[in-house]
């Protein structure tokens, strides 16, 4: 079982990210606000927030409804390739974690950040007050919060993949549907036999 919180009486904020790795596409982070106690499904027993790797794309996609019916706030926010490409990709997965905070801190007033892993670049509010934050290696193994964060980066970054792949048959030959950008084996003999195309990564090999 995941730690429903770090304090109970702070309003945290779970971040994580999805796509950190690929060779093609944004990287995309989630948000979330998750409450104190796990509101029920339907009326019935809660499912049970994992990992986004942890579980199949059909549990996340059910994950991904309740998440985002039951959260007391969550954002999710993409960083373009190019823009990964004229930063690097943890800038712009900080970026990322910055713009989901501004987003969910125009809906709730935020004491504490949870973020998964071990780099986040410190955020100020209006005033140039810090908000606490806590980087936490595993945190999607650790916190709901992060878990959920993980479950909405990663199910909204796959449907933005499906939807790419539908309006240009060209992906289908570097197999996203199934790696969604990442540089499986089938992936990376589509790079060697037709080269890289508009949306990869041009700063990561062997995209270049």
């Amino acid at each position: 079982m995941l730690q429903q919180f770090l304090d109970e009486t702070k309003v945290e904020v779970g971040i994580d990210e999805a796509g950190r790795g690929c060779l093609f596409g944004p990287v995309c982070v989630g948000a979330v606000i998750w409450p104190n106690e796990d509101p029920l499904h339907n009326g019935s027993i809660p499912p049970e927030i994992k990992d986004s790797k942890k579980v199949s794309e059909k549990k996340r996609l059910i994950l991904k409804e309740y998440i985002e019916t039951n959260a007391l706030a969550w954002s999710v926010q993409f960083i373009c390739h190019e823009e990964i490409d004229q930063t690097n990709i943890l800038k712009a997965t900080m970026k990322g974690m910055h713009q989901c905070i501004d987003d969910i801190r125009k809906q709730v007033k935020i004491d504490t950040i949870l973020v998964d892993g071990n780099h986040f670049k410190i955020y100020t509010d209006e005033d140039l007050e810090c908000i606490d934050h806590k980087c936490v290696i595993g945190g999607d193994n650790t916190y709901k919060s992060i878990a959920a964060a993980s479950i909405l980066a990663k199910t909204h970054r796959d449907n933005y993949i499906y939807e790419l792949v539908k309006q240009n048959d060209v992906l289908n030959r570097y197999d996203f549907n199934k790696n969604k950008g990442y540089g499986t084996k089938s992936h990376m003999m589509a790079l060697k036999e037709y080269g890289p195309i508009e949306g990869h990564r041009l700063s990561f090999k062997p995209c270049y």
